[in-house]
């Protein structure tokens, strides 16, 4: 890593993953986040002029990779720092980022993400959560579903869709709703998965909203929302690798001092072998990681997308393959509260399945990486 980053890059994952080992797997997500933000780590991503570190993506898929590998990710991160306020950073009006920014930058606001629907899946261009104006105010209207961390966040940044004045098609827009905006309705989803953050489906039932509660334009469109989307792809890559890193630690450790026969495990390459296998394939998919934050924080938005997706993509397989060996190299204890491997084995899947699965992934770079027509 030293050959590839800076030495600032190098000095920030280093104190970060001394911050995350203090905390550890038993962490308590809301003192860690709280600390993260104090020392200017959840806002590192964020102008300076609003109490940000100035830095992009990069620094915070940093942040991330190395709580996670610490055994404490925050999910959260990728939400309210990575995609909320990179939209409004990008797009807000003075007024949002004077009132939004500085706050997610030191951890004492967040904000949530809501744009998956019962209905639509991964396509967006199915949304039928709607805006509509009302005098100089707008109504939304609409559910959401799986949207993490409402209940503690101050807002949610919903995707809906308005009406094109000029051809009637249906755009999609942001909007920020607050958390106790009347008619804005939450359920908590009962997920098997346990998570420091839940997940929850949400109602709009005419959620009135000022004229101000819009993010950028009206008719930026898809460019607004994939503003945000790119950088969740990145940052799940982030999460996926640093739990990948997580588990292959536990199992390395376990391989280097487990004796069985006259040696360690690990001398065995039926030990050995799968567990260089994984650490490969995590370090192949930071790479990638590492090239799409870079495309992103140059402004190559088109670039950023296919590399983005690459490294989703790359991240998820190589943390649930680690995940997996790493199981096995424990064996019966690799399923013991002891030693917090079993609970990866169902997080790990996070990282194939949100924000978009990989067979989406895979369609997206055969259709726009390959040139290969679709078949929907």
């Amino acid at each position: 890593m030293s050959t590839l980053e800076s030495q600032d890059h190098t000095d920030l994952r280093t104190a970060v993953a001394a911050l995350a080992r203090r905390h550890g797997p038993g962490y308590d997500r809301a003192t860690l986040w709280a600390e993260a933000g104090k020392l200017g780590y959840l806002g590192v991503n964020l102008p300076e002029e609003y109490g940000g570190g100035g830095g992009g993506i990069a620094e915070l898929s940093i942040v991330l990779e190395e709580s996670g590998a610490a055994g404490c990710p925050l999910l959260m991160m990728i939400v309210s720092p990575a995609i909320c306020a990179t939209v409004i950073a990008r797009f807000g009006t003075d007024e949002q980022r004077r009132a939004w920014l500085p706050g997610l930058a030191d951890g004492s606001l967040t904000m949530a993400f809501g744009i998956t629907e019962p209905d639509a899946g991964s396509n967006s261009h199915r949304i039928t959560t709607t805006a509509r104006r009302d005098g100089d105010d707008w109504l939304l209207t609409g559910r959401k579903v799986f949207v993490s961390g409402v209940d503690i966040a101050d807002a949610t940044l919903i995707v809906a869709r308005t009406e094109d004045a000029r051809t009637g098609s249906l755009k999609p827009c942001l909007f920020i709703v607050p958390r106790e905006a009347p008619g804005f309705g939450r359920r908590a989803i009962d997920m098997e998965l346990q998570a420091e953050e839940r997940q929850f489906e949400l109602t709009l039932d005419d959620v009135r909203l000022p004229a101000d509660a819009l993010v950028g334009e009206e008719d930026a469109g898809l460019l607004q929302l994939f503003a945000g989307l790119n950088p969740e792809r990145i940052m799940t890559a982030a999460f996926a690798i640093g739990m990948g890193r997580h588990a292959l630690a536990k199992a390395v450790d376990y391989a280097k001092t487990r004796q069985v026969w006259k040696a360690p495990i690990g001398a065995h390459q039926a030990i050995a072998h799968p567990l260089a296998q994984a650490h490969i394939e995590l370090e192949l998919a930071r790479l990638m990681m590492q090239k799409a934050a870079a495309l992103y924080d140059a402004g190559d938005d088109v670039g950023a997308g296919e590399a983005a997706n690459m490294a989703k993509y790359a991240a998820g397989e190589a943390c649930v393959r680690a995940v997996d060996q790493a199981v096995h190299t424990l064996g019966g204890n690799g399923l013991t509260r002891e030693y917090g491997l079993a609970k990866l084995i169902a997080a790990s899947r996070v990282a194939r399945i949100a924000p978009v699965s990989r067979e989406m992934i895979l369609n997206y770079v055969s259709h726009q990486s390959l040139g290969l027509p679709k078949s929907y």
